[in-house]
Protein backbone atom coordinates (compact mmCIF):
# COMPACT_ATOMS: atom_id res chain seq x y z
CA UNK A 1 0.00 0.00 0.00
CA UNK A 2 2.57 2.42 0.85
CA UNK A 3 4.75 1.48 -2.21
CA UNK A 4 1.14 2.65 -4.16
CA UNK A 5 0.32 5.69 -2.29
CA UNK A 6 4.46 7.00 -3.27
CA UNK A 7 3.47 6.53 -6.80
CA UNK A 8 0.56 8.27 -6.54
CA UNK A 9 1.89 11.07 -4.94
CA UNK A 10 4.86 11.48 -7.24
CA UNK A 11 1.79 11.42 -10.54
CA UNK A 12 0.07 13.73 -8.56
CA UNK A 13 3.20 16.31 -8.25
CA UNK A 14 3.64 15.43 -12.06
CA UNK A 15 0.31 16.49 -12.99
CA UNK A 16 0.67 19.83 -11.27
CA UNK A 17 4.17 20.75 -13.07
CA UNK A 18 2.40 19.43 -16.45
CA UNK A 19 -0.79 21.27 -16.02
CA UNK A 20 1.00 23.98 -14.68
CA UNK A 21 3.20 24.62 -17.62
CA UNK A 22 0.28 24.00 -20.38
CA UNK A 23 -2.19 26.14 -18.54
CA UNK A 24 0.70 28.99 -18.44
CA UNK A 25 1.51 28.09 -22.01
CA UNK A 26 -2.71 28.45 -23.07
CA UNK A 27 -2.68 31.93 -21.52
CA UNK A 28 0.12 33.49 -23.41
CA UNK A 29 -1.19 32.21 -26.43
CA UNK A 30 -4.56 33.22 -26.12
CA UNK A 31 -4.15 36.39 -24.92
CA UNK A 32 -2.10 37.17 -28.17
CA UNK A 33 -5.42 35.69 -29.90
CA UNK A 34 -7.36 37.95 -27.70
CA UNK A 35 -5.32 41.07 -28.66
CA UNK A 36 -5.92 39.98 -32.49
CA UNK A 37 -9.47 39.74 -31.73
CA UNK A 38 -9.64 43.32 -29.76
CA UNK A 39 -8.21 44.59 -32.64
CA UNK A 40 -10.61 43.72 -35.57
CA UNK A 41 -13.52 44.77 -33.63
CA UNK A 42 -12.04 47.89 -32.96
CA UNK A 43 -11.72 47.93 -36.21
CA UNK A 44 -15.42 47.22 -37.28
CA UNK A 45 -16.70 49.51 -34.71
CA UNK A 46 -14.88 52.96 -34.83
CA UNK A 47 -13.21 52.57 -38.36
CA UNK A 48 -14.98 54.28 -41.27
CA UNK A 49 -16.00 51.86 -43.38
CA UNK A 50 -15.73 53.13 -47.04
CA UNK A 51 -18.47 52.18 -50.02
CA UNK A 52 -17.09 48.94 -51.60
CA UNK A 53 -16.92 49.93 -55.49
CA UNK A 54 -15.38 47.64 -57.76
CA UNK A 55 -12.33 49.55 -59.37
CA UNK A 56 -10.97 50.49 -62.52
CA UNK A 57 -7.35 50.09 -63.68
CA UNK A 58 -6.06 53.53 -65.28
CA UNK A 59 -3.75 51.75 -67.69
CA UNK A 60 -4.87 48.38 -68.34
CA UNK A 61 -2.23 45.56 -68.74
CA UNK A 62 -1.22 42.01 -69.51
CA UNK A 63 -0.94 39.56 -66.39
CA UNK A 64 0.90 36.65 -66.33
CA UNK A 65 -0.97 33.78 -64.12
CA UNK A 66 1.86 31.18 -63.10
CA UNK A 67 0.48 27.47 -62.11
CA UNK A 68 3.14 25.29 -61.03
CA UNK A 69 1.86 21.17 -61.74
CA UNK A 70 3.54 18.31 -60.35
CA UNK A 71 1.98 15.19 -60.90
CA UNK A 72 -1.91 17.28 -61.17
CA UNK A 73 -3.35 15.20 -64.04
CA UNK A 74 -6.01 14.60 -62.20
CA UNK A 75 -7.29 18.47 -61.86
CA UNK A 76 -4.99 20.58 -64.45
CA UNK A 77 -7.13 19.86 -67.18
CA UNK A 78 -10.58 20.84 -65.70
CA UNK A 79 -9.47 23.40 -63.88
CA UNK A 80 -7.55 25.00 -66.73
CA UNK A 81 -10.87 24.56 -68.97
CA UNK A 82 -12.88 26.86 -66.29
CA UNK A 83 -9.59 29.19 -65.53
CA UNK A 84 -10.21 29.93 -69.15
CA UNK A 85 -14.02 30.31 -69.07
CA UNK A 86 -13.50 32.61 -66.38
CA UNK A 87 -11.29 34.68 -67.53
CA UNK A 88 -12.41 35.49 -70.82
CA UNK A 89 -11.26 38.19 -72.92
CA UNK A 90 -8.61 39.23 -70.41
CA UNK A 91 -5.70 40.22 -71.96
CA UNK A 92 -3.49 37.46 -69.56
CA UNK A 93 -1.03 34.70 -70.39
CA UNK A 94 -1.21 31.41 -68.07
CA UNK A 95 1.96 29.88 -67.70
CA UNK A 96 1.64 25.95 -66.76
CA UNK A 97 5.45 24.35 -65.32
CA UNK A 98 5.53 20.91 -66.42
CA UNK A 99 8.22 18.30 -65.84
CA UNK A 100 9.31 15.84 -68.59
CA UNK A 101 9.02 12.64 -66.38
CA UNK A 102 5.54 13.80 -65.74
CA UNK A 103 4.02 12.68 -69.13
CA UNK A 104 0.44 12.68 -67.36
CA UNK A 105 0.15 16.29 -66.52
CA UNK A 106 1.55 17.08 -69.29
CA UNK A 107 -1.18 15.40 -71.90
CA UNK A 108 -3.61 16.84 -69.83
CA UNK A 109 -2.34 20.51 -69.84
CA UNK A 110 -1.84 20.04 -73.76
CA UNK A 111 -5.48 18.52 -74.04
CA UNK A 112 -7.33 21.77 -72.15
CA UNK A 113 -4.32 24.65 -73.76
CA UNK A 114 -6.20 27.27 -75.42
CA UNK A 115 -4.10 30.26 -77.36
CA UNK A 116 -3.65 32.10 -74.04
CA UNK A 117 -2.32 29.36 -72.24
CA UNK A 118 1.66 28.45 -72.12
CA UNK A 119 2.87 25.02 -71.16
CA UNK A 120 6.62 25.26 -69.99
CA UNK A 121 8.14 21.84 -69.47
CA UNK A 122 11.95 21.97 -67.24
CA UNK A 123 14.86 20.32 -68.82
CA UNK A 124 14.89 18.37 -65.06
CA UNK A 125 12.78 15.55 -63.64
CA UNK A 126 10.91 16.67 -61.02
CA UNK A 127 9.96 16.91 -58.41
CA UNK A 128 12.42 19.85 -57.58
CA UNK A 129 10.79 22.34 -55.93
CA UNK A 130 7.61 25.05 -56.32
CA UNK A 131 9.51 27.65 -56.16
CA UNK A 132 12.48 26.30 -59.00
CA UNK A 133 9.19 25.55 -61.16
CA UNK A 134 7.97 29.01 -60.54
CA UNK A 135 11.28 30.44 -61.48
CA UNK A 136 11.40 28.46 -64.96
CA UNK A 137 8.08 30.09 -65.75
CA UNK A 138 9.26 33.47 -65.14
CA UNK A 139 12.11 32.84 -67.21
CA UNK A 140 9.77 31.32 -70.05
CA UNK A 141 7.31 34.94 -69.23
CA UNK A 142 10.64 37.35 -70.06
CA UNK A 143 11.54 35.61 -73.22
CA UNK A 144 8.01 36.36 -74.04
CA UNK A 145 7.85 39.54 -73.40
CA UNK A 146 11.03 40.11 -75.21
CA UNK A 147 9.29 38.10 -78.60
CA UNK A 148 6.14 39.80 -77.91
CA UNK A 149 6.83 43.41 -77.48
CA UNK A 150 4.59 43.45 -74.43
CA UNK A 151 5.70 44.33 -70.79
CA UNK A 152 4.19 42.02 -68.16
CA UNK A 153 1.74 44.37 -65.32
CA UNK A 154 2.04 41.81 -62.56
CA UNK A 155 2.63 37.84 -62.17
CA UNK A 156 -0.95 35.85 -60.47
CA UNK A 157 -0.22 32.66 -58.41
CA UNK A 158 -2.41 30.24 -58.67
CA UNK A 159 -2.59 26.18 -57.95
CA UNK A 160 -3.92 23.45 -60.02
CA UNK A 161 -6.81 22.30 -57.85
CA UNK A 162 -7.57 26.41 -57.54
CA UNK A 163 -11.59 27.57 -58.21
CA UNK A 164 -10.94 30.91 -59.92
CA UNK A 165 -13.31 33.95 -59.74
CA UNK A 166 -13.91 35.78 -63.13
CA UNK A 167 -13.71 39.44 -61.32
CA UNK A 168 -10.41 38.50 -59.96
CA UNK A 169 -8.08 39.47 -63.23
CA UNK A 170 -9.45 43.22 -63.44
CA UNK A 171 -9.19 43.39 -59.89
CA UNK A 172 -6.16 42.76 -59.82
CA UNK A 173 -5.41 44.73 -63.07
CA UNK A 174 -6.47 48.08 -60.95
CA UNK A 175 -5.05 47.47 -57.53
CA UNK A 176 -1.29 46.41 -58.64
CA UNK A 177 -1.64 50.08 -59.63
CA UNK A 178 -1.31 51.60 -55.85
CA UNK A 179 0.07 48.01 -54.29
CA UNK A 180 3.10 45.38 -55.14
CA UNK A 181 1.73 42.34 -53.63
CA UNK A 182 -2.78 41.95 -53.28
CA UNK A 183 -3.72 39.18 -51.73
CA UNK A 184 -7.39 37.91 -52.05
CA UNK A 185 -9.21 35.78 -49.47
CA UNK A 186 -8.55 31.51 -50.10
CA UNK A 187 -12.07 29.98 -48.77
CA UNK A 188 -12.66 26.59 -48.64
CA UNK A 189 -14.93 24.27 -50.64
CA UNK A 190 -17.26 22.11 -47.72
CA UNK A 191 -15.94 18.74 -48.40
CA UNK A 192 -19.08 16.57 -47.24
CA UNK A 193 -16.96 13.14 -47.09
CA UNK A 194 -14.79 14.72 -44.85
CA UNK A 195 -16.61 16.76 -42.42
CA UNK A 196 -13.91 16.90 -39.87
CA UNK A 197 -10.31 16.42 -41.44
CA UNK A 198 -11.27 18.51 -44.66
CA UNK A 199 -13.17 20.72 -42.67
CA UNK A 200 -11.33 21.83 -40.17
CA UNK A 201 -9.03 23.90 -43.07
CA UNK A 202 -12.49 26.06 -43.34
CA UNK A 203 -12.30 26.70 -39.72
CA UNK A 204 -8.87 28.40 -39.50
CA UNK A 205 -9.18 29.76 -43.39
CA UNK A 206 -12.33 31.43 -42.69
CA UNK A 207 -10.81 33.32 -39.39
CA UNK A 208 -7.58 33.80 -41.09
CA UNK A 209 -8.64 35.40 -43.95
CA UNK A 210 -11.64 37.30 -42.23
CA UNK A 211 -9.44 38.62 -39.26
CA UNK A 212 -5.99 37.75 -38.74
CA UNK A 213 -4.77 39.34 -42.14
CA UNK A 214 -7.10 42.37 -41.69
CA UNK A 215 -5.44 42.83 -38.63
CA UNK A 216 -1.73 42.12 -39.85
CA UNK A 217 -2.32 44.66 -42.33
CA UNK A 218 -4.06 47.20 -40.23
CA UNK A 219 -0.47 47.68 -37.64
CA UNK A 220 1.52 47.81 -40.26
CA UNK A 221 3.24 44.31 -40.69
CA UNK A 222 4.28 42.28 -43.59
CA UNK A 223 1.48 40.53 -45.64
CA UNK A 224 2.75 36.93 -46.76
CA UNK A 225 0.86 35.67 -49.61
CA UNK A 226 -1.07 32.52 -49.47
CA UNK A 227 0.77 31.41 -52.88
CA UNK A 228 -2.82 31.40 -54.57
CA UNK A 229 -5.27 34.09 -55.23
CA UNK A 230 -2.50 36.67 -55.43
CA UNK A 231 -1.05 39.25 -57.84
CA UNK A 232 2.67 40.83 -57.41
CA UNK A 233 4.00 43.50 -59.66
CA UNK A 234 6.64 42.76 -61.93
CA UNK A 235 8.72 45.36 -61.26
CA UNK A 236 8.49 43.96 -57.42
CA UNK A 237 9.42 40.56 -58.49
CA UNK A 238 12.42 41.89 -60.92
CA UNK A 239 13.61 43.90 -57.53
CA UNK A 240 14.06 40.68 -55.77
CA UNK A 241 15.18 38.22 -58.87
CA UNK A 242 18.17 41.19 -58.74
CA UNK A 243 18.81 40.53 -55.59
CA UNK A 244 19.34 36.67 -55.85
CA UNK A 245 19.60 35.77 -59.46
CA UNK A 246 15.72 34.69 -59.16
CA UNK A 247 12.33 35.65 -58.24
CA UNK A 248 11.50 32.82 -56.04
CA UNK A 249 14.02 30.60 -53.42
CA UNK A 250 14.69 27.20 -54.85
CA UNK A 251 15.28 26.56 -51.28
CA UNK A 252 12.34 27.32 -49.57
CA UNK A 253 9.62 25.53 -48.60
CA UNK A 254 7.12 28.03 -48.01
CA UNK A 255 8.36 30.67 -50.78
CA UNK A 256 4.40 32.08 -51.14
CA UNK A 257 4.96 33.27 -47.07
CA UNK A 258 8.73 34.25 -47.57
CA UNK A 259 7.77 36.37 -50.93
CA UNK A 260 5.35 38.83 -48.78
CA UNK A 261 8.06 39.41 -46.27
CA UNK A 262 10.67 39.91 -48.48
CA UNK A 263 8.74 42.85 -50.23
CA UNK A 264 8.06 44.31 -47.35
CA UNK A 265 11.86 44.46 -45.95
CA UNK A 266 12.43 46.14 -49.54
CA UNK A 267 9.64 49.05 -48.80
CA UNK A 268 6.86 47.35 -50.94
CA UNK A 269 3.57 47.89 -49.80
CA UNK A 270 0.80 45.54 -50.19
CA UNK A 271 -2.76 44.60 -49.70
CA UNK A 272 -5.69 42.37 -48.42
CA UNK A 273 -8.21 42.83 -50.23
CA UNK A 274 -11.89 41.70 -49.21
CA UNK A 275 -13.88 43.11 -52.02
CA UNK A 276 -17.74 41.66 -53.62
CA UNK A 277 -17.84 41.19 -57.30
CA UNK A 278 -20.90 43.46 -56.61
CA UNK A 279 -23.92 44.36 -54.13
CA UNK A 280 -25.09 41.55 -52.96
CA UNK A 281 -22.85 39.43 -54.32
CA UNK A 282 -20.10 37.46 -52.18
CA UNK A 283 -16.26 38.41 -51.78
CA UNK A 284 -13.91 37.54 -54.80
CA UNK A 285 -11.70 34.79 -53.74
CA UNK A 286 -10.16 32.03 -54.54
CA UNK A 287 -11.72 28.31 -53.97
CA UNK A 288 -10.65 25.16 -53.46
CA UNK A 289 -10.54 21.65 -51.67
CA UNK A 290 -8.29 20.97 -48.97
CA UNK A 291 -7.01 17.46 -48.14
CA UNK A 292 -9.47 15.26 -46.98
CA UNK A 293 -7.24 12.34 -44.97
CA UNK A 294 -5.37 12.64 -42.07
CA UNK A 295 -1.98 11.71 -43.80
CA UNK A 296 -2.31 14.26 -46.64
CA UNK A 297 -3.41 17.04 -43.87
CA UNK A 298 -0.71 16.67 -41.72
CA UNK A 299 1.89 16.34 -44.75
CA UNK A 300 0.46 19.31 -45.58
CA UNK A 301 0.68 21.03 -42.54
CA UNK A 302 3.84 19.49 -41.41
CA UNK A 303 5.39 21.37 -44.69
CA UNK A 304 4.41 24.71 -43.10
CA UNK A 305 5.49 24.57 -40.18
CA UNK A 306 9.12 22.98 -41.09
CA UNK A 307 8.91 26.50 -43.68
CA UNK A 308 7.97 28.70 -41.48
CA UNK A 309 8.15 28.03 -37.52
CA UNK A 310 11.65 26.34 -38.28
CA UNK A 311 13.27 27.41 -41.89
CA UNK A 312 11.75 31.19 -41.62
CA UNK A 313 13.40 31.56 -38.28
CA UNK A 314 16.74 30.83 -40.14
CA UNK A 315 16.02 32.47 -43.25
CA UNK A 316 14.43 35.59 -42.32
CA UNK A 317 14.88 36.22 -38.53
CA UNK A 318 13.50 39.05 -36.86
CA UNK A 319 13.35 42.66 -38.08
CA UNK A 320 10.99 45.19 -38.35
CA UNK A 321 9.09 47.12 -35.54
CA UNK A 322 7.13 45.26 -32.85
CA UNK A 323 4.02 45.11 -34.59
CA UNK A 324 6.25 42.91 -37.51
CA UNK A 325 7.79 41.15 -34.61
CA UNK A 326 4.72 40.35 -32.79
CA UNK A 327 3.10 38.94 -36.27
CA UNK A 328 6.70 36.47 -36.73
CA UNK A 329 6.05 35.47 -33.12
CA UNK A 330 2.78 34.42 -33.80
CA UNK A 331 3.63 32.97 -37.05
CA UNK A 332 6.44 30.49 -35.66
CA UNK A 333 4.29 29.39 -32.37
CA UNK A 334 2.96 26.90 -34.09
CA UNK A 335 5.39 24.26 -32.69
CA UNK A 336 5.21 25.98 -29.14
CA UNK A 337 1.57 25.76 -29.31
CA UNK A 338 1.72 21.73 -30.70
CA UNK A 339 3.80 21.16 -27.43
CA UNK A 340 1.53 23.12 -25.21
CA UNK A 341 -1.45 20.77 -26.86
CA UNK A 342 0.31 17.63 -26.30
CA UNK A 343 1.03 18.58 -22.30
CA UNK A 344 -2.32 19.60 -22.24
CA UNK A 345 -3.63 16.06 -23.67
CA UNK A 346 -1.50 14.38 -21.51
CA UNK A 347 -1.93 16.28 -18.12
CA UNK A 348 -5.47 15.36 -18.45
CA UNK A 349 -4.67 11.71 -19.18
CA UNK A 350 -3.10 11.37 -15.72
CA UNK A 351 -5.44 13.25 -14.64
CA UNK A 352 -8.11 10.81 -15.69
CA UNK A 353 -5.89 7.79 -13.92
CA UNK A 354 -5.34 9.80 -10.91
CA UNK A 355 -9.02 10.21 -10.53
CA UNK A 356 -9.89 6.52 -11.43
CA UNK A 357 -7.34 5.15 -8.55
CA UNK A 358 -8.62 7.56 -6.02
CA UNK A 359 -12.20 5.56 -7.03
CA UNK A 360 -10.10 2.15 -6.36
CA UNK A 361 -7.88 3.01 -3.30
CA UNK A 362 -8.58 4.82 -0.51
CA UNK A 363 -6.55 7.94 -1.71
CA UNK A 364 -7.23 11.43 -2.36
CA UNK A 365 -6.35 13.71 -5.51
CA UNK A 366 -4.67 16.75 -3.74
CA UNK A 367 -6.29 19.68 -4.63
CA UNK A 368 -4.74 22.55 -7.13
CA UNK A 369 -2.40 25.57 -5.82
CA UNK A 370 -4.25 28.95 -6.02
CA UNK A 371 -2.08 29.74 -9.12
CA UNK A 372 -2.96 26.71 -11.24
CA UNK A 373 -6.73 27.53 -10.15
CA UNK A 374 -6.08 30.97 -11.57
CA UNK A 375 -4.74 30.06 -15.01
CA UNK A 376 -7.28 27.58 -15.19
CA UNK A 377 -10.19 29.83 -14.88
CA UNK A 378 -8.48 32.45 -17.47
CA UNK A 379 -8.33 29.56 -19.72
CA UNK A 380 -11.83 29.00 -19.67
CA UNK A 381 -12.76 32.32 -20.01
CA UNK A 382 -10.33 32.72 -22.99
CA UNK A 383 -11.24 29.24 -24.72
CA UNK A 384 -15.31 29.89 -24.71
CA UNK A 385 -14.30 33.27 -26.08
CA UNK A 386 -12.16 31.76 -28.62
CA UNK A 387 -15.02 29.15 -30.14
CA UNK A 388 -17.61 32.18 -29.51
CA UNK A 389 -14.87 34.03 -32.52
CA UNK A 390 -14.37 31.04 -34.64
CA UNK A 391 -18.51 30.00 -34.70
CA UNK A 392 -19.20 33.44 -35.45
CA UNK A 393 -16.68 33.87 -38.53
CA UNK A 394 -17.17 30.02 -39.29
CA UNK A 395 -21.60 30.73 -39.82
CA UNK A 396 -21.12 33.94 -41.25
CA UNK A 397 -19.31 32.34 -44.02
CA UNK A 398 -20.90 28.65 -44.36
CA UNK A 399 -24.14 28.96 -42.14
CA UNK A 400 -25.03 27.78 -38.88
CA UNK A 401 -24.33 24.04 -38.90
CA UNK A 402 -20.83 24.60 -39.95
CA UNK A 403 -20.63 26.98 -37.48
CA UNK A 404 -21.20 24.70 -35.06
CA UNK A 405 -19.32 21.65 -36.55
CA UNK A 406 -16.57 24.20 -35.92
CA UNK A 407 -16.62 23.92 -32.13
CA UNK A 408 -16.05 19.84 -32.04
CA UNK A 409 -13.65 19.97 -35.18
CA UNK A 410 -11.04 22.36 -32.84
CA UNK A 411 -10.00 18.77 -31.34
CA UNK A 412 -9.56 17.34 -35.21
CA UNK A 413 -7.08 20.43 -35.32
CA UNK A 414 -5.43 20.08 -32.32
CA UNK A 415 -4.45 16.07 -33.16
CA UNK A 416 -3.24 16.96 -36.52
CA UNK A 417 -1.35 20.16 -35.59
CA UNK A 418 0.54 17.67 -32.85
CA UNK A 419 1.07 14.87 -35.69
CA UNK A 420 2.52 17.58 -37.74
CA UNK A 421 4.86 19.38 -35.38
CA UNK A 422 6.44 15.78 -34.99
CA UNK A 423 6.67 15.78 -38.91
CA UNK A 424 8.19 19.35 -39.11
CA UNK A 425 11.23 18.83 -36.79
CA UNK A 426 12.11 15.69 -38.49
CA UNK A 427 11.72 17.24 -42.07
CA UNK A 428 13.61 20.06 -40.70
CA UNK A 429 16.59 18.27 -39.52
CA UNK A 430 16.66 16.48 -42.46
CA UNK A 431 17.10 19.64 -44.81
CA UNK A 432 14.45 18.67 -47.26
CA UNK A 433 13.14 20.99 -49.72
CA UNK A 434 11.66 18.53 -52.31
CA UNK A 435 8.15 19.36 -53.73
CA UNK A 436 5.89 17.19 -50.94
CA UNK A 437 2.88 18.04 -52.57
CA UNK A 438 -0.85 16.16 -51.65
CA UNK A 439 -3.29 15.00 -54.19
CA UNK A 440 -5.95 17.54 -55.09
CA UNK A 441 -9.28 17.44 -56.00
CA UNK A 442 -11.29 19.52 -58.23
CA UNK A 443 -15.49 20.52 -57.72
CA UNK A 444 -17.42 18.63 -60.30
CA UNK A 445 -20.43 21.52 -59.70
CA UNK A 446 -18.16 25.17 -60.92
CA UNK A 447 -19.41 28.64 -59.54
CA UNK A 448 -20.64 30.40 -62.81
CA UNK A 449 -18.46 33.75 -61.30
Amino acid sequence: MGGFQTILSVCAALLRETALFAAFGFMLLGLSDLFVDLIWLGLRLFRRRKPQTFPAAARPGRLAIFLPAWDESPVIGRMLEHAQAMFGKADYRLYVGCYPNDAATIAAVQAAAGPRVRPVIGPTPGPTSKADCLNRLWDRMIEDEAADGVPIKAVVLHDAEDVVHSAELPLFDALIESYDLVQLPVLPLVDRRSRFISGHYLDEFTEAHGKDLVVRTAVGAGLPSAGVGCAISRDALAALAARRGAPFDPDSLTEDYELGLRLRMLGRNAAFVRLPAGPGRPVIATREYFPATLDAAVAQKARWMTGIALAGWDRLGWSGGLAERWMRLRDRQSLLAALVLAIAYASLALYVLLLLASWLRPWTLPPFGPALTALLAINSALLLWRLAMRFGFVAAAYGWREGIRSLPRTVTANIIAMMAARRAVARYLAGRTQWDKTAHNFPHQLPTE
